[in-house]
C-alpha cells in the first residue's frame, strides 16, 4: 500500500509519547492522559502499551521500563508488542516533556483525522445499505461526521479561575444574565432562559402551550437573536395566522376564516411587515426523529448563535429504535438527547409537553398541576433545569371573560419556583402582561 493510501499516522511522534512517558513517568503521563486514549494511536502495539501505563497510572503505581514489563507480561502481550528489547528501545528516546506533550498532540490530530474518514465511510455505508426514505439514513451519517469535527474539542477540568475575569466584567456591566421572554413577571422569576438549559412548558389542552411558546420565539427573535421552531403539531400556516392574530391585535378566527375588512387589512399588513423581518425559522416537517431536530438546529447554529430552540411537542418527537422500545424509554431519550442539544449549542431549548389526565380526574376545585402530572415524567422531571406549567382557571369555569394566566415555575435547578401571573387574551391567541384581579 502507498503512503498516500495509508491512513493518517505518526509512528515516530507515538514512539516519541511513549519513551517522553518511560523518561519522566507520572510527569508526562498526567499531562497526556486526557488527551490521548490507547485508540488513537495507530500501531497496534503502541495501543497496548499506552493502555498498560495508563493502568498503572491509576493504580498509582511507577510507570517505567520494569514495571510495564511485568504489567505487559501479566495480560500476556508482552511479546505481542515487540517484547522487552522494544520497550528498551523505547526507552531510549531522549525528549523533553514539553516536546512529549507536541508530539502528544499530533499524534491527537491523526487521530482525529482518521475518525472522520471512519465516520465518512460509514455513512457511504449506511447509505447504500438503506432501502427506501434515505431521510434519517442521511441525518445518522451527517451526526457521525459532526461528532468526529467535535471529537478534539472535549473539555475536561480548569482552573478555577479560568474565565472568573470575564465573568466579573460581564456582571459589572449589570447585564441581565439569561435571555429574556418578553414577559417581565416570569424573567423576573427566572432571569429569562439560559444558554445550555432545557427548560419544559407543560399543561392541559387548550392551556395555549404553544401560544406561549411562539410567543417567547418571537420577542428573543425581536431582539435579533435567531430561533429555531420545530412544530411537529401545528403547520406552518397556523403558526403565522396565530403570530398575526397576536401582533395585529385582529381575531384569530377572523385571520382564519378570512373575514377581513378594512382597517384589518392594514393592521395585517403591518404586522407581516414585522414578522417578516424576524430571525424566526419554522420547521413544520411531521414525525420528526430527535436525530433529525438535533441535525437541523446544528446547521442553523453553524450559521450563528441560536438564541431558543423549541420543540412543540416533545412526546411527537421520535427516538432512535422507537419500535423497540417502551414507551417511557422513547421519551427519556427524547428528553435526554434536547438537553444534550443545549448544552451542545449553548442556547435554551424550549420542549412543551403534555400532561396525563390525573388533572382532570381530582376531585378537589384545584385543578393546577404538579410535577406527577408530567407524562412520561420521570426522565424529563429529571433532565430539565426548568419546569413550568401553564394554567388557566377560565378553561375549567368556561369562564371567557377570566383572562388570568398562571405560568407556574414548579422546578428551577438555579433559582426559586414560584408563579408569574399573565392574562391571556384569547381572540388573539396572545398573553401579555397587566393588572390582574
Amino acid at each position: 500500500m502507498s503512503r498516500a493510501s495509508q491512513p493518517p499516522q505518526d509512528l515516530a511522534a507515538e514512539r516519541g509519547v511513549l519513551g517522553g512517558i518511560l523518561i519522566h513517568g507520572d510527569e508526562v503521563l498526567a499531562q497526556v492522559a486526557d488527551q490521548l486514549k490507547p485508540g488513537d494511536l495507530y500501531d497496534r502495539r503502541h495501543g497496548f502499551i499506552y493502555e498498560a501505563m495508563l493502568a498503572l497510572y491509576e493504580r498509582n503505581q511507577p510507570v517505567d521500563e520494569i514495571t510495564l514489563t511485568s504489567r505487559l507480561a501479566d495480560e500476556g502481550r508482552l511479546e505481542a508488542v515487540g517484547g522487552p528489547a522494544y520497550l528498551a528501545e523505547l526507552a531510549d528516546i531522549m525528549l523533553a516533556p514539553a516536546h512529549v506533550e507536541h508530539y502528544a498532540a499530533q499524534v491527537r490530530e491523526k487521530a482525529e483525522a482518521r475518525a472522520f474518514i471512519a465516520a465518512a465511510y460509514k455513512g457511504i455505508e449506511l447509505v447504500q445499505k438503506a432501502n427506501g426514505d434515505l431521510s434519517e439514513v442521511l441525518e445518522q451519517a451527517e451526526a457521525g461526521i459532526f461528532a468526529a469535527n467535535k471529537r478534539g474539542s472535549a473539555g475536561g477540568p480548569a482552573p478555577l479561575g479560568q474565565g472568573l475575569k470575564a465573568l466579573l466584567e460581564e456582571m459589572g456591566t449589570r447585564k441581565k444574565p439569561g435571555i429574556p421572554t418578553g414577559f417581565p413577571s416570569l424573567d423576573r422569576l427566572t432571569l429569562g432562559l439560559h444558554p445550555g438549559d432545557l427548560a419544559v412548558v407543560a399543561g392541559r389542552p387548550g392551556m395555549g402551550k404553544s401560544a406561549f411558546a411562539v410567543q417567547v420565539a418571537r420577542n428573543i427573535a425581536a431582539d435579533g437573536m435567531p430561533v429555531v421552531v420545530f412544530s411537529l403539531e401545528m403547520s406552518r400556516e397556523q403558526l403565522q395566522q396565530r403570530l398575526l392574530a397576536g401582533e395585529a391585535g385582529v381575531a384569530f378566527q377572523k385571520i382564519r376564516a378570512q373575514q377581513l375588512y378594512g382597517e384589518h387589512w392594514s393592521l395585517i399588513t403591518k404586522a407581516a411587515e414585522v414578522l417578516h423581518a424576524l430571525p424566526l425559522l419554522i420547521d413544520d416537517s411531521p414525525a420528526l426523529s430527535v436525530l433529525q431536530i438535533r441535525s437541523r438546529a446544528r446547521r442553523v447554529a453553524a450559521k450563528g448563535r441560536l438564541g431558543l430552540v423549541v420543540v412543540d411537542y416533545l412526546q411527537l418527537a421520535r427516538a432512535p429504535k422507537a419500535k423497540e422500545a417502551k414507551r417511557e424509554e422513547e421519551v427519556a431519550e427524547v428528553s435526554r438527547s434536547l438537553k444534550a442539544l443545549a448544552k451542545e449549542l449553548h442556547c435554551p431549548v424550549m420542549a412543551l409537553s403534555q400532561l396525563n389526565r390525573k388533572v382532570e380526574e381530582r376531585s378537589d376545585k384545584d385543578k393546577r398541576p404538579r410535577l406527577s402530572d408530567l407524562r412520561e415524567s420521570g426522565a424529563i422531571e429529571q433532565d430539565a433545569d426548568l419546569i413550568a406549567f401553564i394554567y388557566r382557571p377560565g378553561v375549567y369555569t368556561k369562564d371567557k371573560s377570566d383572562q388570568s394566566a398562571e405560568i407556574i415555575v414548579e422546578k428551577q435547578r438555579n433559582g426559586p419556583t414560584d408563579t408569574a401571573h399573565l392574562l391571556f387574551e384569547g381572540p388573539y391567541v396572545r398573553f401579555t402582561e397587566g393588572s390582574h384581579g
